[in-house]
């Protein structure tokens, strides 16, 4: 049975303590309920952004489609304005006057079809820029929501980094005062055992697996020296005696 003295023992009740603190710390940083939120809100505004890159390209499109349709209108309107000036101007056969006549009638109906384009192509265009002006703010203000819940969930981490130092330092100390072998044993049982290696023995009962000793193990324990490391039969953890313990 390995030994060492019984002041060191009850120390691993400390350093147990600090490695539940740890332990506790560690489980804060990693389920921060800021960075669920920032998680989301990042998908979010990820998903608005692609969403934004479309409407913008429709944006495009549709300003092509109005540019196209305001050239093709003023096309029509220069020709008919050359045509009614020709006319005016009575020169020419009276076949070829009568020809320009037609011709303005076709450029009048092909006028009034391509304006009708050319608004349908505006209000396209407007309903783009409708669309896209309504995601540019959404996606501001998620980024907004982004920043907030940024330095929200950091001051949390900067609180978390800041009392994990603290406990370092004391684990750290406390360690220190620990026989080396005792302190191997230690971390070799609380491995395995969800981060708890050692357990006041309080009564008949096992702190760590909240067990009652039987008779022969608590016979056992009460024959064992003060500086003989025992263990728990039902858990395998240390079990540090104290006046708590009643033995």
């Amino acid at each position: 049975m390995p030994k060492a003295p019984a002041i060191d023992q009850q120390k691993l009740l400390d350093l147990q303590a600090v490695d539940i603190r740890l332990a506790q710390l560690a489980h804060r940083r990693a389920t921060v309920p800021e960075q669920a939120e920032l998680d989301s809100l990042l998908a979010e505004r990820r998903r608005v952004g692609d969403v934004l890159v479309a409407a913008r390209a429709l944006v495009s499109d549709a300003e092509r489609a109005v540019a196209k349709s305001e050239a093709d209108v003023a096309q029509v309107r220069d020709r008919a304005a050359r045509n009614t000036a020709r006319l005016n101007a009575g020169s020419g056969s009276a076949k070829d006057l009568q020809g320009l006549q037609h011709e303005l009638e076709s450029l009048a109906r092909r006028q009034s079809v391509l304006e009708d384009a050319e608004l349908e192509a505006m209000e396209k265009l407007e309903q783009a820029q409708f669309a896209a002006a309504e995601l540019a703010t959404t996606d501001g203000e998620l980024a907004e929501q982004v920043e907030d819940v940024t330095r929200r969930r950091d001051a949390v981490l900067a609180e978390v980094a800041t009392e994990e130092r603290a406990v370092l330092a004391r684990r750290e100390a406390i360690a220190t005062g620990v026989d080396a072998e005792l302190l191997r044993l230690y971390e070799v049982t609380r491995a395995p055992r969800g981060g708890v290696g050692a357990a006041l023995l309080r009564g008949r009962r096992c702190e760590g697996c909240r067990l009652e000793l039987n008779a022969s193990d608590l016979g056992a324990v009460r024959a064992a020296a003060a500086d003989e490391v025992v263990f728990c039969e039902e858990c395998g953890r240390i079990l540090v005696r104290t006046a708590e313990s009643g033995l």
